[in-house]
């Protein structure tokens, strides 16, 4: 069926026969997509039913859909005109994992991090109503969303706002947020979620407040009975106490009743919060089962599931000297939001219960919590990715750098990011955190310069950043490099150039170095110290050159390069060249393919160093 749907306006019309058929299919293109490409798998086969009955309900692109994190997204692609490229999913030059406007009208915003979506869908709904559109926004959050302080704060703003065209689904598939119990709230629950129930509710509540003298206070008793009722029952919810209609918890995967719920709510108006309860991975029992391990994955094999990961990467080590520095030092305590997995620590989670926490998806919390920590004597580290350490300058500055307290960042998937693209490249917080006084940042490229910073970093001063890259560590010749305290280098005498480099990214400037060496002598510096810079030894190591090249895995604007140029011409050296990320945000794609497109590849930068020589 999906090669015949080009558009939402394609599927109100199906039968419920249809409808079955339909979701069987997209929950198939889903699984063989992501087994080809990675993806992430539990949460679109949990949402694949409450998608269609909101685009059903609602009219995209006219009324807008914003998926809270986005990743959760591939039923929409999928019914929005993109099922003949969703093989591509994630490929270089292919659809995005996540909602991206540049793919498509439907996709309301760019949206890669948790707890935005309410904000943006009441800014959208506000400026609806100052141009007199009765437009609705749909805002559709994950539970585990709600652990993000941004959400309240949209909450209580919209608390305040009641008139504003929202509707705000709350997608629960782990954890209940409402407290009802027992039989009778699962069967009022049920009762207060049927077209029947909201229709007469609605209905008697209009014709009473409409009879001379007596129908506002019979209307007040009538709503006074049923509340006072309800609270024997059930507990109201926080959404209810601020004034917000609340309706829930609602079968996520039952279309008839989730479409006559949204289509109450759209026809009284205003800002509703609809509580779905959804299964994680339905569909693909494997998926169902282990709905964390499916949550993102790399390409696998349906019939067999996923394998093991025996490989190591930069995560599982960092998890491994995290559980080695922690059984030595009875003061190390870890702190993760919402990413034991992703950050390697369920080892030291189940090693070390009383050291560690999981904040939940509250970046700003778990550093301000670490400075806590820190100036009560622990020595925290904070686990967490490059993208979302973007969240937390205000706490590095305030809350740790300010105060003086000891505490490590621990940075993972920094640089290039693959597969997630534009939201999750991990580009900016070299030059970030640059800012920030005092704040010493590490940058290794192998397990071995992994250990040795983190091993300094508990052992140091202030705000110790040691960020190192997605995947595992790459392999060529290091034979002729010398290792010193905060670089480490590989200088011809008299050279032509010298490369200035760190991260993964080293791995190329040795290739451009190959392809120069029957033309030109080239060095390479490898910073492992990217703050402080380490002046003389730096100063030593290019003085004799007449290039000084930065490659540089991080954005232009505040990066090493920069820092570097201005170093250089206080010290009288060479002239730097920078080549580094300038002024955009990079897609989607393989490293290889993304490389080549922002000319980082070695051999752009093996011609564009012949070049900058043959005009000196």
């Amino acid at each position: 069926m999906l090669e015949n749907i080009h558009s939402p306006g394609d599927i109100r019309n199906l039968s419920a026969r249809e409808l079955e058929a339909l979701r069987n299919e997209i929950r198939g293109t889903i699984i063989k997509t992501v087994s080809e490409n990675g993806g992430h798998l539990s949460s679109n086969l949990g949402l694949v039913e409450a998608t269609l009955a909101i685009h059903r309900v609602f009219d995209a692109p006219r009324d807008k859909i914003i998926f809270d994190v986005s990743h959760q997204s591939y039923t929409h692609k999928l019914i929005t005109g993109r099922y003949d490229k969703f093989n591509t999913l994630r490929q270089y030059g292919g659809i995005s994992g996540f909602t991206s406007p540049a793919e498509s009208e439907y996709d309301t915003v760019y949206a890669g991090h948790s707890g935005s979506s309410i904000s943006v869908a009441l800014g959208i709904a506000a400026a609806n109503k100052r141009r007199g559109s009765d437009a609705y926004t749909v805002a559709v959050v994950g539970d585990g969303s709600f652990t993000n302080g941004m959400i309240y704060e949209a909450i209580d703003h919209a608390a305040d706002n009641l008139d504003l065209n929202v509707v705000i689904i709350l997608n629960d598939n782990e954890m209940s947020i409402s407290q009802n119990v027992g039989g009778i709230s699962k069967y009022l629950s049920r009762v207060r979620t049927s077209r029947g129930y909201l229709t007469l509710k609605h209905t008697l509540d209009d014709l009473l407040v409409h009879i001379p003298l007596v129908g506002k206070p019979l209307a007040a008793m009538l709503k006074w009975t049923k509340d006072s009722l309800k609270r024997m029952f059930i507990r109201d919810t926080l959404f209810e106490n601020l004034g917000m209609p609340y309706v829930g918890p609602v079968d996520g995967h039952d279309i008839p009743r989730l479409e006559a719920v949204l289509s109450e709510a759209k026809s009284r108006g205003g800002v509703w919060l609809i509580h779905i309860v959804t299964k994680k991975g339905l569909g693909y029992k494997d998926a169902e089962n282990n709905p964390d391990k499916y949550h993102s994955t790399c390409s696998f094999d349906p019939n067999e599931g996923l394998c093991p990961q025996t490989c190591e990467s930069f995560t599982s080590v960092f998890g491994d000297i995290m559980c080695r520095l922690a059984k030595d030092d009875a003061s190390v305590y870890a702190v993760t939001s919402a990413m034991r997995d992703g950050t390697g620590l369920c080892n030291f989670a189940n090693m070390y219960p009383d050291r560690f926490a999981d904040v939940g998806i509250a970046e700003e919390h778990s550093v301000a919590y670490c400075g806590g920590l820190a100036i009560s004597g622990m020595n925290p580290v904070c686990a967490i990715y490059s993208t979302f350490s973007q969240r937390v300058y205000d706490q590095v500055m305030h809350d740790a750098a300010l105060q003086r307290a000891h505490i490590t960042l621990a940075l993972d998937h920094c640089g290039i990011v693959p597969g997630d693209g534009v939201t999750h490249q991990g580009i900016f917080d070299a030059a970030l955190f640059a800012s920030i006084p005092g704040v010493t940042m590490y940058s290794p490229e192998t397990y071995a310069e992994l250990a040795d910073a983190m091993a300094d970093a508990l052992a140091g001063e202030g705000v110790v950043v040691v960020r190192y890259p997605k995947g595992a560590e790459h392999h060529y010749d290091r034979r002729g490099f010398v290792r010193e305290r905060s670089l480490t280098h590989r200088i011809p005498q008299t050279p032509d150039c010298v490369i200035v480099t760190y991260s993964i990214i080293t791995e190329e400037a040795v290739k451009a170095v190959d392809m120069l060496a029957d033309r030109y002598r080239v060095g390479i510096v490898k910073l492992t110290t990217l703050l402080p810079l380490d002046a003389d030894k730096l100063a030593e190591l290019l003085s004799g050159c007449r290039l000084v090249y930065v490659l540089e895995e991080g954005v232009l604007n505040g990066g090493v390069g920069e820092r570097l140029a201005a170093f250089a011409s206080e010290r009288g050296l060479p002239r730097v060249h920078v080549r580094a990320i300038d002024g955009e945000f990079i897609p989607h794609g393989d490293r290889k393919s993304l490389l080549e497109l922002l000319h980082l590849d070695a051999s752009s930068v093996a011609n564009e160093i012949e070049r900058e020589l043959s005009v000196r």
